[in-house]
């Protein structure tokens, strides 16, 4: 659904994926017809960067390098020092290089320390000068500090934290810390200014009542281990990079579940996750990385902010994003006052390789202020927002992503769909190129149209939407795979929406809706297809059905929602010949979504016979009927407003203007022309036309 027309000059696209590369193969076959689509083209021509041959796994690789310290080994065949707790002090190797005072333990040397027992109200620091690594063997150990963080790795070349088979260990801190005034004190009850590392198969639960559980202003590393947070603030946070090898997470943030937070170098502030488990529980962001979230493979449950609402508002055009509600809270009114509650965010790069996701988020479950690109994973969403957001670009090239609740399904600049299963509900868009209406996304919505294309070039698609379903303030462009809407029963939106052009070359494409907005794919496409009105609405359920003259079925759909026009495109239209459509009946075989791949077809009533002599057909119950006026839509959207939208009750653009004489239909004619021609604007058409007597239907644009 769009709520205003921007003429702004667009940002520059940036790359889907700075670390992947970009790629300008101006042999894509893959461009849009319209005559007015050649900024659309060069957009189109994988300007998009992608990962090329490379997995999310491969990309990882060679972003993250872990070392012999980074993987558990045997501490009992090595020299060690034991640190013995004992509630009030600890008793320690005299060879060690651990020094007592009173409850605090220093370590000074580089090591291995096995530690355990109790500590009621002390501190373990680690402050060395030598260039080796520390290692801290948790064996049944419990600390607690009610003034600082329990574990301060001062100074260290690095630091392990290892966790001893069939132990539990559990690391807690107070309310408030004693910092006397210093600007880089400690924030987590674990908290390492260098490099840190846990590893193990041991328990590790931290209790963090001041801010952050377990924390690295340098490269956090886990490759292990069963850990459980809750924390006031932040539950694991690395600066520089927060790299999972493996182990069981389980966190309960007041925040911000995981976290990089470098944003001065564009190199670092990287998660990057190959395997694990992981339950998130945050108030605010799940996992966020301040430039590339990369996921090779793991098992994830993500809840932030309270999880999707029951019921999801389409918002009003500057009005507050649902993710800037607090199910507690009255909504604000700007963004700035409410904090983010997204499932996956990074500024940069949002990589998905493979893995499980259980996603349901107050806010954007996947978001990207660049881009998202999903390469495989089996993926399950409920967002009180967007499913998938990307400021300039969503690639996918596999995976099973289901979005089963969002305010718009996947929203974008440019949204190339090379392959994968992709199921999308909507209260408002499904799948939206060009920026939604909740003013969120300025920048995005700054663009002109011919920076903004959706692409479909393979997969399956399919969008149940309340909005607009295939939704482009640019152009539309199918090269392969299949595509199904069951779209909007609001006159106001269309199952497909596009103020350029839509070229279809090959694939499917049913897509049922209202009649006010509807449009079909653009009659300079290659592939031939039909658009057709019904007198009255068709009940949700009702089966239509489209076959040639000699009986074989060419789609056969069953919209889950009340519609009265279907845009049907195939390559098995062929010019001259002649198909059959039906209503109702009965069809078995292969279902999905309501769209039959295969089986018979039986007992529907004929509703129209026609033979297929131009690009686009239009149809209604008596045959063809006289394609509308050309819009910016490439002349097939019908007959008023942007794209060329067909008048309310499915008729002809003439048919809106019947009742009038000769002199005033002219007149109403050429500013209905100077509108889509865009010297005026739409609220100047619609006053120029109310002074005519002519009520101008605000749909699309208003």
């Amino acid at each position: 659904m769009k709520k205003l027309k921007y003429t702004k000059l667009a940002a520059p696209v940036l790359c889907a994926a700075l670390l992947f590369g970009c790629s300008n193969n101006s042999s894509d076959s893959n461009t849009t017809a319209s005559s007015n689509s050649s900024s659309v083209t060069e957009v189109n021509a994988e300007s998009l960067s992608t990962i090329g041959n490379k997995s999310i796994a491969d990309v990882i690789s060679e972003t993250v390098t872990y070392d012999k310290d980074d993987v558990y080994s045997d501490w009992k065949s090595e020299d060690t020092s034991s640190i013995q707790l004992t509630g009030t002090n600890a008793t320690v190797d005299s060879s060690s290089g651990a020094i007592v005072d009173g409850s605090t333990i220093t370590i000074k040397t580089s090591g291995t320390y096995v530690i355990s027992g109790k500590l009621n109200d002390g501190r373990i620091i680690v402050d060395t000068e030598d260039q080796a690594t520390v290692r801290l063997v948790l064996n049944g150990a419990e600390i607690h500090s009610s003034t600082n963080a329990p574990i301060y790795v001062k100074q260290a070349e690095k630091t392990v934290i290892s966790l001893e088979k069939g132990t539990e260990n559990s690391i807690s801190d107070g309310v408030k810390y004693d910092t006397d005034g210093q600007e880089d004190s400690p924030s987590a009850a674990i908290f390492s200014e260098d490099n840190l590392t846990i590893n193990g198969t041991g328990k590790l639960t931290v209790k963090a009542n001041y801010k952050d559980g377990l924390t690295s202003k340098d490269e956090l590393r886990i490759t292990g281990g069963n850990i459980e947070i809750e924390s006031a603030d932040d539950g694991l946070v690395g600066k520089d990079l927060l790299a999972v090898k493996d182990g069981n997470i389980t966190v309960k943030a007041e925040g911000d579940g995981v976290k990089a937070t470098n944003d001065k170098d564009s190199s670092k502030g990287i998660v990057a996750i190959e395997a694990g488990t992981f339950n998130l529980t945050a108030q605010n962001d799940g996992i966020q990385a301040e430039t590339s979230l990369l996921i090779a493979d793991g098992d994830f449950t993500i809840s932030t902010g309270g999880g999707s609402p029951e019921t999801i508002a389409v918002q009003e055009q500057g009005g507050p994003m649902m993710g800037q509600r607090n199910n507690n809270t009255s909504t604000t009114t700007t963004q700035e006052e409410t904090e983010s509650a997204k499932g996956l965010k990074a500024g940069t790069e949002v990589g998905i390789g493979g893995g499980t996701f259980e996603i349901d988020t107050l806010d954007d479950a996947v978001h990207s202020n660049n881009s998202v690109t999903i390469t495989g994973g089996k993926i399950s969403i409920a967002s009180g927002d967007d499913g998938i957001h990307g400021d300039s670009a969503v690639l996918t090239k596999g995976g099973d992503i289901t979005i089963s609740k969002s305010n718009e399904g996947i929203e974008s600049k440019i949204i190339t769909l090379t392959d994968g299963n992709i199921h999308v509900t909507a209260s408002d868009d499904g799948i939206n190129a060009g920026g939604g209406n909740d003013g969120s996304n300025p920048e995005m919505q700054s663009s002109t149209s011919d920076t903004i294309l959706l692409s479909i070039k393979g997969g399956t698609v399919y969008v149940n939407s309340e909005g607009d379903g295939l939704d482009s303030n640019g152009s539309i462009s199918m090269t392969g795979g299949t595509a199904i809407v069951s779209g909007p029963t609001n006159a106001g939106n269309g199952a497909l929406d596009y103020d350029q052009s839509f070229s279809i070359t090959d694939g499917t494409l049913i897509a049922a809706g209202s009649s006010g907005m509807a449009q079909a794919p653009s009659d300079s496409s290659k592939q031939y297809s039909l658009l057709m009105t019904y007198p009255s609405t068709q009940k949700a359920g009702t089966i239509l059905h489209l076959e040639d003259s000699e009986g074989n079925t060419i789609a056969t759909f069953a919209p889950e929602k009340d519609y009265q026009t279907v845009s049907i495109s195939s390559p098995k239209l062929e010019k001259g010949g002649t198909y059959t459509l039906y209503s109702g009946g009965t069809a078995t075989g292969s279902e999905a979504n309501g769209y039959y791949a295969d089986g018979p077809y039986t007992d529907g009533t004929k509703v129209v016979e026609f033979t297929i002599e131009d690009s686009v057909t239009w149809l209604n119950e008596s045959g063809i009927t006289t394609p509308v006026s050309s819009g910016p839509g490439g002349g097939n959207g019908g007959g008023f407003g942007e794209g060329g939208q067909t008048p309310p009750d499915g008729g002809n653009r003439g048919d809106m203007f019947s009742n009038l004489d000769d002199e005033t239909k002219a007149k109403a004619e050429e500013i209905m022309e100077q509108e889509r021609a865009g010297t005026i604007t739409r609220e100047e058409a619609q006053a120029k036309l109310a002074e005519l007597g002519v009520n101008m239907p605000m749909g699309k644009g208003q």
